[in-house]
């Protein structure tokens, strides 16, 4: 080792240069991570591999510039130095430094850091009156040359510049390593990357554009952050996360404040920004530091009704007082992130250079601002959806500038707004790649899956000893869970078992598909697809738990006194499976009513064998009933709630295409498996936090803000219903009680409100939280994680891993991986949350997509499923806010339009507008005008008129018009009669399995699936569009059955 000096030239923070003189030390051995060494370096980790034709080292500019770049996998064999990584740091923050460092840790991607300055033969010492740019680019250019030699020449290296001089320079001074700049990269080695060289022209023309900016302030410069910093400390200023107003995206922001950075006793939770110049440049998502304006500036939030708006989650009448007001002074962390926009018109292209054209695009997302961007394309690229990324907002610039990144397509096609839906929600589904299915096990005829003997050895063997069967909705091919109950002990006590698929079995932690489905963190389900978290072969084969074949499982087994149902032993552990029956939802709950049914798997079997197995089948499942409503009854005793919504899957076919839309019938059995799944997870979380107090993953339910349930309690009191929220129980009675004999739709709704208000479950680890805060406010449970569900659900994987460590430690062995520590857990965790709340969403966007397509081509005027019955359920300033049951639509019915004119009633009950005025009372909103006054009250049925808002730049949304004061003429069919629902789902079904028959026919003939329709799980017909036309046409072939079937949204509700 050799000691030298490093002198550094900094900025105190006072703004004076700083002289500053640093020991350095240098070795000669240094870990090249080639797999052409042959100096025996140390190369722990990630190793280049020795069959590439060169490797590539980028210049400092190059890392800065162009990371995206580097960032394409067909990129291989790169070679990070340190110098460019510290550039990358010091220049371009955390946030683009935390992005290169995840790039070097991931093992999908060939690339290596190269810790240039500490080795000894490749360091270069600054020289006096060299520029840092230069001495940065002959650092890198001297660690090119040390791995040219270093490899004995075995390997050909490539340095990649924008700096022409340093290609002028370093180009022909050593053979062996080459200096080209970044386009003749490409185009030498990657002529047919196509989305690399647009990126590069995107990147590039936006750095040409940026060096023309002007020097007219548009906005106040931020403060350094050390001034920030100490404001924060001293309670002057506040840091939060900015939230933008989705309805009024032009005026309206909060800033969601932690309680530790606000020193303030006095200040409520939130802070509102109004205005985008009070902004200053910050973008919704960005961790902001704010200072308040005196109180008598401050504002309070618009109560009126706004276009596209829906639920909120707090009472009106604190929203219209003034709160804290104030305006940003510094941006501590910016949060940019791919944005989708859309391309506008050529008459309102902003400018023209000479090579480019400078747009103004506008996002999908109406939170952001416009984003100016630099193309050669603008003509061809209008009304299309274009991923873009902001560069930077300067102060002299009244948008952020930034570049172009690929393109998605042609607005309003279903799989350019699909493929919108994703990447605003920050879902990367790509297709799973070659190396990771190499990974896989492998199923074929040729090659059938077998149980390895020592697998039989090491397992619980349950085959022939447990009657294991599984429920779940029809057609479904990820069967994550199986169930068995029995009698022991001549009958004294009962064992129940749940069943899991044992996917980490197959899944190494560190494997490359572990990688992939840590990313995931779940499968994304959509209206009319999924994209798995796992390859198929395993989510829908050997870890699917198929009947009559074998399969690896873990499982928990409890043994329950046959009289009390109290726990007297509990097992758990890694089985070994058969199940004998794949049962459907409607299937077990036929068997429970002992009704008449097939059961497949008994089909081929003689009437005495089929009789002798259906009775022990069907008392298995009555068993298994009992235990259930047990345990249902002890959760409902400690608080757990019983919250409202509308589900509706979407059936596909082995080809993934879809057959049927089925509305989800509450069944009992529905409660059965669920009350069993939701007590596996319970013990499953004691068992692993008594094992592991500090590393165990949980999820907890936060109890929610009071505030929140001020529209529900108001709500409520105006129907003569108390509603108590001091706890869960509390809540779950007083909801048991609000029921109206003459309305059941008020409960509903009132339930609803309740799903609104609650906040959200998170997944945590315990060394993070106090055990306090483990417990469950929904389930009303002190304990909980996620065990049940490993196919879809990563959280499931790791909580495997935890409790095959644990059942480890309890036969005296040790872990055979090192378990993660609560730092690392509590990371993984919060990965994971993001991820869950980016599903939601994406789910929730998807169907309302769906759902303006099936109105979309219907005229609002004739078509009489354009009218249905809704039930005023809030009341605002200018209008009203709506549920239609019939298809599980929220929205707003303005009363008041921007011509001043308001909804009259005439004495049949039909509205029109006319010139009045509009007053709202806490309770119900009236409308004045010259021929009277018209009153509208919480609760109210009317008849509303369903049409498609279309936007060319965001998402279309649906448009309710007010007809009549009084309710639909068919509103009395909207609790139909059980009978005529299953009458109709099944008609339903029967036509579209008699639709997708003859299409198969088709298909045999013709062609088959495009790639684009095999990989989206979408058929031309029939899908989901042309479902909901049949179900339409049915509904109004019965009319007294059909109006609560045919809804086609899901109601988001809490994930418990």
């Amino acid at each position: 080792m050799i000691k030298t000096e490093r002198i550094l030239h900094l900025k105190s923070c006072r703004g004076r240069k700083v002289r500053v003189v640093r020991e350095h030390y240098v070795r000669e051995r240094v870990p090249c991570f080639s797999a052409l060494c042959q100096a025996d370096c140390d190369n722990d980790g990630k190793v280049l591999p020795g069959d590439l034709t060169h490797y590539v080292v980028p210049d400092v500019g190059v890392v800065v510039d162009y990371l995206e770049i580097l960032e394409f996998r067909e990129l291989q064999g790169i070679v990070f130095t340190q110098t460019a990584c510290q550039a990358v740091q010091h220049s371009k923050g955390r946030r683009q430094y935390n992005r290169l460092r995840n790039l070097l840790k991931d093992p999908r991607h060939d690339c290596v850091l190269f810790a240039n300055e500490f080795q000894e033969y490749s360091y270069c010492p600054r020289e006096k009156g060299e520029s840092q740019e230069k001495w940065q680019t002959r650092c890198v250019y001297s660690a090119a040359v040390w791995y040219h030699n270093h490899l004995a020449g075995m390997m050909d290296i490539v340095m990649i510049t924008e700096d022409q001089d340093a290609v002028a320079q370093f180009s022909s001074l050593s053979s062996g390593v080459y200096v080209v700049s970044v386009q003749d990269y490409l185009s030498n080695f990657w002529m047919e990357l196509h989305a690399a060289h647009e990126l590069y022209n995107s990147i590039s023309q936006a750095l040409e554009e940026k060096e023309s900016e002007g020097t007219e302030k548009e906005y106040t410069e931020h403060l350094p952050s050390e001034i920030l910093e100490a404001g924060i400390k001293s309670g002057r200023y506040i840091q939060g996360v900015l939230n933008v107003n989705k309805h009024r995206a032009q005026q309206e922001a909060l800033i969601t404040t932690q309680a530790s950075s606000n020193k303030n006793t006095d200040l409520s939770r939130d802070v509102l920004v109004y205005g985008g110049k009070n902004r200053n440049r910050a973008v919704h998502g960005d961790v902001v530091v704010v200072e308040l304006l005196p109180k008598s500036e401050w504002r309070g939030k618009v109560t009126s009704l706004t276009e596209r708006q829906g639920d909120e989650k707090t009472g009106e009448d604190e929203k219209s007082k003034p709160m804290p007001t104030g305006y940003v002074v510094g941006i501590l962390q910016r949060n940019w992130r791919d944005y989708v926009v859309t391309f506008p018109p050529r008459e309102a292209t902003q400018s023209q250079s000479r090579n480019s054209q400078r747009i103004l695009a506008i996002p999908w997302d109406p939170r952001i601002p416009k984003i100016r961007i630099s193309t050669q394309q603008a003509d061809a690229l209008q009304d299309h959806r274009v991923v873009v990324r902001i560069d930077s907002w300067e102060s002299t610039s009244l948008y952020p500038n930034g570049h172009s990144v690929r393109v998605l397509g042609r607005a309003g096609e279903l799989e350019t707004e699909i493929q919108t839906i994703l990447i605003e929600n920050f879902i990367h589904v790509p297709p799973f790649s070659e190396a990771q299915l190499k990974e896989m096990p492998v199923n074929s005829p040729e090659k059938p899956w077998k149980v390895h003997p020592s697998q039989v050895a090491s397992r619980r063997d349950l085959r022939g000893t447990h009657l294991v069967f599984s429920i779940d909705p029809r057609g479904c091919e990820d069967v994550d869970d199986t169930l068995s109950v029995r009698t022991l002990d001549g009958g004294k006590l009962l064992e129940l078992g749940v069943h899991i698929a044992d996917v980490t079995h197959f899944v190494p932690e560190g494997s490359l598909t572990d990688l992939e489905a840590r990313s995931r963190a779940t499968t994304y389900y959509l209206a009319d697809r999924r994209y798995d978290m796992l390859p198929a072969v395993l989510s829908a084969d050997l870890c699917s738990l198929l009947g009559g074949v074998d399969r690896y499982a873990m499982s928990v087994l409890w043994e329950l006194d046959a009289h009390t149902l109290e726990v007297t032993k509990v097992w758990y552990g890694r089985t070994l499976i058969r199940s004998s029956y794949q049962l459907h939802y409607e299937l077990a709950q036929a068997l429970l009513n002992r009704e008449d049914t097939e059961v497949p798997e008994l089909a081929p079997l003689s009437p005495e064998e089929k009789d002798a197995k259906l009775a022990e089948l069907t008392q298995a499942l009555e068993m298994l009933t009992h235990v259930a409503r047990h345990l249902r009854a002890q959760r409902d005793r400690g608080g757990a709630l019983e919250l409202e919504g509308v589900e509706v899957r979407a059936q596909l076919d082995a080809e993934k295409n879809i057959t049927a839309l089925v509305p989800r019938q509450p069944l009992e059995v529905h409660e059965t498996v669920a009350e069993c799944m939701i007590y596996a997870n319970h013990w499953v979380a004691r068992k692993i936090q008594k094992t592991f107090p500090h590393q165990a993953l949980l999820r907890h339910h936060p109890p929610p803000r009071q505030e929140f349930f001020s529209q529900l309690v108001d709500s409520a009191k105006a129907r003569g219903f108390t509603i108590n929220t001091s706890s869960n129980k509390a809540l779950a009675d007083s909801l048991d009680r609000a029921v109206d004999p003459e309305d059941p739709l008020v409960n509903r709704m009132l339930r609803m409100m309740a799903t609104q208000a609650m906040s959200q479950a998170l997944y945590f680890s315990t060394g993070a939280q106090s055990q306090e805060q483990y417990y469950h406010y929904g389930l009303a449970l002190d304990h909980y994680t996620h065990f049940t569900s490993p196919i879809r659900r990563y959280a499931d994987m790791i909580v495997h891993r935890l409790l095959t460590a644990a059942v480890d430690l309890d036969k005296g062995l040790s872990p055979a991986v090192a378990l993660a520590t609560n730092k690392e857990l509590e990371e993984t965790t919060q990965h994971i949350n993001n991820k869950n709340r980016a599903a939601q969403r994406a789910q929730k966007l998807s169907i309302e997509l769906f759902q303006c397509l099936y109105f979309k081509e219907r005229d609002p005027q004739t078509d009489p499923s354009c009218v249905a019955d809704a039930a005023i359920y809030a009341i605002r300033d200018n209008g009203v806010l709506v549920f239609v049951p019939q298809y599980g639509v929220k929205g707003p019915v303005y009363l008041k339009n921007r011509d001043g004119e308001v909804v009259t009633v005439g004495q049949d009950g039909r509205c029109e507008w006319k010139t009045g005025s509009v007053k709202r009372y806490s309770e119900h909103i009236s409308t004045t005008c010259s021929s009277g006054t018209s009153t509208f009250t919480l609760f109210d049925h009317i008849t509303v008129r369903i049409s498609v808002q279309p936007s060319r730049c965001h998402a279309d949304s649906l448009n309710l018009e007010i007809i009549s004061n009084k309710p639909h003429k068919s509103a009395e069919s909207q609790q139909p009669h059980s009978q005529g629902r299953s009458q109709l789902v099944q008609e339903v079904v029967r036509q579209a399995e008699e639709a997708s028959q003859q299409a198969q026919e088709r298909a045999s003939r013709g062609p088959r699936l495009s790639k684009e329709e095999r990989e989206f799980c979408q058929s031309k017909t029939p899908n989901l569009y042309s479902l909901l036309e049949e179900i339409r046409e049915l509904a109004l072939m019965d009319v007294g059955a059909a109006a609560n079937v045919c809804a086609s949204k899901t109601e988001i509700i809490v994930r418990f």
